[in-house]
């Protein structure tokens, strides 16, 4: 990752890969999900756990990605890294939102309110939520590219510190929310039932699947922005730098 913004060429073959993997993936976790047994206290509600879990784990992932290419590009000032970062960061925040969103779903089923303010881990997330979309404006803000990307690495890495403080705010604090199922102090001792985990697995897979496609998708087309700005600032008509769709290469563009 030494290279430019124009280095990264995610092909159409990978990306399309990527998606059909994602896509039956996400088929598999579906249909894990409604033939699994309905749970004993929460009845049908509890199936929300199959997308709200795997949600916010996967923003995890997201945003540490994030957080390793932005400390990339402050050790080796790579515009790569940056363009990376931010593609990461991008989909993590569409993550919690979603986490956000099916969180109050189930919590009005179960607790039956949409929202508690006083419950640690629903405020701490939306303060998380809220600073990485401070993330993104921040860069559409600044117009000089190499300030843009110094600044929102330190903004990168010093938000990731939110993540810890999200996952183990149920710990830390006693509140309407209930404690973690998986990733817990003591990892052998989940408090899962059985039957549970292989569809949360699934799905955990998919959603996995479906964030390497959403980031080698976000990839290219950042790649394609780079691409625009590089010839508005050159004698170059505006899409010059971007050439016409080629059939039957050998790299499959």
């Amino acid at each position: 990752m030494t290279g430019g913004a124009a280095t990264i060429r995610p092909k159409p073959r990978a990306i399309t890969v990527a998606g059909s993997a994602a896509l039956c993936l996400m088929v598999v976790g579906l249909y894990m999900s409604v033939t699994a047994p309905k749970e004993e206290t929460q009845g049908e509600a509890a199936r929300l756990l199959f997308v709200h879990v795997p949600s916010v784990i996967t923003a995890y992932i997201a945003l540490g990605t994030g957080l390793v290419a932005a400390a990339w590009y402050l050790i080796r000032r790579s515009p790569t890294a940056d363009l990376v970062s931010a593609a990461a960061i991008e989909v993590g925040v569409l993550l919690t939102a979603m986490t956000l969103l099916t969180g109050m779903i189930w919590g009005r089923f179960v607790w039956g309110v949409w929202w508690d303010w006083g419950d640690a881990r629903m405020v701490s997330t939306a303060v998380l939520f809220f600073f990485y979309l401070g993330y993104l404006a921040l860069r559409r803000a600044i117009v000089d590219a190499r300030v843009r990307a110094l600044r929102c690495a330190v903004l990168g890495i010093v938000g990731f510190v939110q993540v810890p403080i999200v996952h183990y705010s149920v710990l830390w604090f006693r509140t309407l929310h209930q404690g973690p199922s998986i990733i817990r102090p003591d990892l052998a001792d989940s408090t899962m039932d059985a039957a549970f985990v292989a569809p949360l697995g699934a799905a955990l897979a998919a959603f996995i699947a479906a964030l390497a496609y959403l980031l080698l998708v976000r990839v290219r087309i950042a790649r394609l922005e780079a691409a625009v700005a590089r010839s508005a600032t050159t004698s170059q008509p505006v899409g010059a730098s971007v050439g016409p769709p080629q059939l039957g290469g050998r790299d499959g563009r």
